[in-house]
């Protein structure tokens, strides 16, 4: 029997892959975390589904569960939010599974990021001006960052950063910023992106802190010029000249037909 550990996605019910939705209908028992997991997901779930909120479980106590699911031969979908690869605290329960010799695989989520970026209409690379994003966050009670991983660092790249995790620390987050990117950079604050009552706050890196209002911790937050610009080069991409494999150009093409 398998472990499926599975993206939820950032909150909307629907943004989740048709296989994670298919896996979630097909398990047996069902672990999510649902102090972040919308609870419309587990409507997935069969009628009969042994469905455990691991929010208030240890870690032994979560992977007891899969280990007594796996004996009975079951199945079991594991949600996390967002997609699993960033911030799940998936690989120490991974870690424990392959110990214990119990088989798993993964399907990805839409991420947080990712849906921040929808909800503000945004593309986070623009030529020119950004071609790098940076998954990034500051140091909390659960995980420090290694010494490298610096705001400072990040920012000397100019790159869109999208800070998760770190809303509390959000006055100190802009003045590290504000030397790289400027005062006027524009920064912005995506809380609960996608759920029903997701809230969007614009600014620069000058009064982003100023306008947090009652954001906690299921707020992202956004930095680079990319977030604003309008003044921007086109990509080549789809440009008349562009000699590329679907639309060869001129008398010699790269890519002949």
């Amino acid at each position: 029997m398998t472990i499926h550990f599975i993206g939820a996605g950032p909150g909307a019910a629907d943004l989740i892959t048709l296989r994670g939705r298919d896996l979630i209908a097909a398990c047996p028992v069902c672990l999510y975390a649902g102090s972040l997991v919308p609870p419309e997901l587990l409507s997935h779930c069969p009628a009969d589904a042994r469905v455990i909120n691991t929010a208030p479980l240890s870690l032994d106590q979560i992977i007891d569960e899969m280990a007594r699911a796996h004996a009975a031969g079951q199945d079991v979908a594991r949600l996390h939010s967002g997609d699993v690869s960033v911030w799940s605290a998936m690989g120490e329960q991974l870690r424990r599974l392959k110990r214990l010799h119990i088989p798993f695989d993964v399907t990805p989520g839409v991420p947080a990021f990712a849906a921040a970026a929808a909800a503000l209409g945004s593309e986070l690379t623009l030529p020119g001006l950004a071609q790098s994003v940076v998954l990034t966050r500051t140091p909390g009670r659960a995980s420090g960052m290694p010494e490298a991983e610096t705001l400072s660092n990040f920012a000397r790249t100019g790159a869109t950063l999208a800070i998760h995790l770190s809303i509390h620390g959000l006055k100190d987050i802009a003045q590290q910023l504000t030397p790289f990117y400027g005062a006027d950079c524009p920064a912005a604050i995506v809380w609960r992106a996608s759920w029903p009552d997701q809230e969007i706050v614009r600014a620069t890196l000058a009064n982003i802190a100023d306008r947090a209002g009652h954001f906690d911790r299921t707020a992202l937050i956004l930095v680079g010029p990319a977030l604003s610009a309008r003044d921007f080069h086109d990509s080549r991409l789809y440009a008349a000249d562009y000699d590329r494999r679907y639309r060869p150009v001129g008398p010699e093409p790269r890519f002949p037909e």
